[in-house]
């Protein structure tokens, strides 16, 4: 018997240009890639993409417009199941929208009897109540829940589902590798590298004020060069750029922006060349966690204080109280003591990286076990002939 062939649609915030929900894309179809090898299943995914032109080219893998129904319905038809995630896709803080489009995603795989996966989601915050019943229904009938952190368990818990049913595994990106034949960067400046992850919040820029001040600091004490990394293009490259000019033409010479970048692998090499970094988008964060890179969090959203509780850290500040003299601290501290924090946190990064592959191990087995149920049937059909 051959290798089993298994189409699978995935769906998420992808398409988007933003650096983070594209990593978990691209960690995604790397875990269904390697674990499918192990399980003996070779996967065809089809990604649901709001620019499916740029997405099969980027991954080389199907896709179809997310917004159109018709389109969606028949990948799911034609499809073994569905992927939901990962990403902070069931929350109604962006929009009341978000959490309707995915759970009729997930209800129209139900209808056409496809087993659906929820793949390492963060859910909520879910301010309206009456999606709680919604969301409920729709998980009930998933083959298999994860989510990323205790909280989203919880939540889920309290929303009636079954303590049992959610399993807590780790950001998929945790597990996200460098691009192949990735070299170190010749040209370098010449004091460390601080990478800056920053994104609009405050109408009154206060906490990008804070970050430009900790930043000035940090520069005034330091040989560091400082190197904005936008995750969202082109909101955080404006971002970072009003960052930039805070500083001063004093610092100019000793500050960078990294542009265009779009494949999450290609911002991970970034990440990885850096000493230390400072971040305001989950991702970036998760992005320096995976490659042992020491970070200060400033959180806007309870997804950052949650990850960075898996590491046993706190973030530094907030964009309720930003504090530019404790982000600044701590980054001359991870400046100084870099080898010290990676030995700290070496095992529990590591023990992340391996539980960020359980969801595709588990998709992969499912579709192992089904491949061997149908060849097992097919053979008591011929024998009864």
């Amino acid at each position: 018997m051959g290798t089993p062939h298994q189409r699978i649609v995935i769906s998420g915030y992808y398409g988007f240009n933003n650096s983070g929900d594209e990593a978990v894309l691209q960690s995604i179809l790397l875990a269904l890639k390697e674990q499918g090898a192990r399980q003996g299943v070779q996967f065809t995914p089809v990604v649901l993409s709001i620019n499916p032109e740029w997405t099969s080219r980027t991954y080389g893998v199907e896709s179809v417009h997310r917004m159109r129904p018709k389109e969606v319905w028949r990948a799911l038809k034609t499809s073994g199941g569905l992927i939901s995630g990962g990403g902070s896709l069931l929350q109604d803080e962006t929009s009341a929208k978000t959490i309707p489009y995915y759970v009729a995603v997930i209800r129209m795989a139900q209808w056409l009897k496809k087993p659906v996966f929820i793949y390492s989601q963060g859910i909520g915050p879910v301010h309206r109540k009456l999606f709680y019943g919604f969301i409920r229904s729709a998980f009930r009938r998933c083959e298999d829940v994860t989510v990323r952190d205790e909280e989203s368990k919880a939540l889920l818990v309290s929303m009636g589902l079954q303590e049992q049913k959610v399993t807590v595994v780790p950001d998929p990106v945790m597990g996200m590798p460098l691009p192949e034949g990735t070299v170190a960067r010749t040209e370098k400046p010449e004091g460390p590298v601080i990478g800056v992850s920053v994104r609009w919040w405050n109408d009154d820029r206060s906490e990008l004020n804070a970050v430009a001040d900790a930043l000035r600091q940090v520069l005034e004490q330091s040989k560091a060069h400082v190197r904005f990394l936008p995750f969202h293009l082109p909101s955080d490259e404006q971002a970072s750029l009003y960052v930039q000019e805070q500083l001063g033409e004093m610092y100019k010479g000793r500050t960078s922006i990294a542009n265009n970048i779009t494949h999450p692998q290609h911002m991970l090499a970034e990440v990885a060349d850096c000493h230390a970094l400072l971040g305001m988008r989950l991702h970036a964060l998760i992005y320096a966690a995976g490659r042992y890179v020491p970070m200060v969090g400033l959180s806007y959203d309870p997804k950052i204080d949650q990850f960075l509780n898996r590491l046993d850290m706190k973030p530094a500040a907030s964009t309720r109280l930003p504090d530019s003299a404790a982000l600044a601290a701590e980054l001359l501290d991870h400046l100084r003591n870099r080898e010290a924090w990676v030995e700290e946190k070496r095992e529990r990064i590591a023990r992340l990286q391996e539980e960020a592959q359980r969801p595709a191990e588990r998709i992969a087995r499912f579709f192992a076990r089904q491949a061997v149920r149908s060849s097992s049937e097919g053979v008591k059909n011929v024998q009864g002939k």
